[in-house]
């Protein structure tokens, strides 16, 4: 398997070059390498966004792809393989429903609404909790559990949580700008 810390010390200072922050790098087994193959093909995510809009576009996920992948050669070059299965390159913003990660996206996103699975159980052997996240304070998160009512938990027990998609997500999420995407191009033959 490959070393998702090793990886991600690698892809983070390729993200800052740009300008992006990273939100998740992970490694995971999905897919087939071609269509007559029985091989399972590996995955590699990569998560980023412009601290200014939590977003990327596609030229940025293209930069990013880009010096990612020429990073990652380099090192083979030099003898070091990062991953040595077959693998493909998925480069993306958060999205609206983004993971949450880092103790900074708990902050960001306070009042919103989060489904996240812990690895400990907590309220009577539950570890699947839904609700909206009140706070984080240095390593414990509050959620107001639309089950169990406020509960807080450590950080470190954390499987997987992501926001859920609600109209006030949606109205609380900063959209890029839009200018010119209703014109309508029209070519001229010659």
């Amino acid at each position: 398997m490959a070393d998702i810390a090793r990886i991600t010390e690698v892809v983070e200072p390729e993200a800052r070059a740009l300008g992006f922050d990273l939100v998740r790098v992970r490694y995971f087994k999905g897919g087939e390498i071609g269509p007559l193959s029985d091989a399972e093909e590996y995955t590699l995510q990569i998560m980023a966004e412009r601290p200014e809009t939590g977003q990327l576009v596609i030229e940025d996920c293209a930069a990013l792809s880009h010096r990612v992948s020429d990073v990652i050669d380099a090192l083979e070059e030099k003898g070091e393989v990062l991953i040595a299965d077959a693998y493909r390159l998925e480069v993306s913003s958060p999205g609206i429903d983004r993971p949450l990660t880092r103790p900074q996206d708990y902050a960001n996103w306070a009042g919103h609404e989060a489904r996240i699975n812990l690895v400990n159980a907590i309220e009577g052997n539950r570890k699947a909790l839904h609700g909206d996240l009140v706070s984080i304070d240095g390593d414990t998160v509050t959620l107001d559990d639309k089950k169990s009512g406020r509960v807080s938990f450590p950080l470190s027990d954390i499987q997987s949580a992501k926001l859920v998609l609600t109209d006030r997500l949606i109205a609380a999420t900063r959209p890029l700008d839009a200018t010119g995407a209703d014109d309508i191009l029209e070519e001229q033959e010659d």
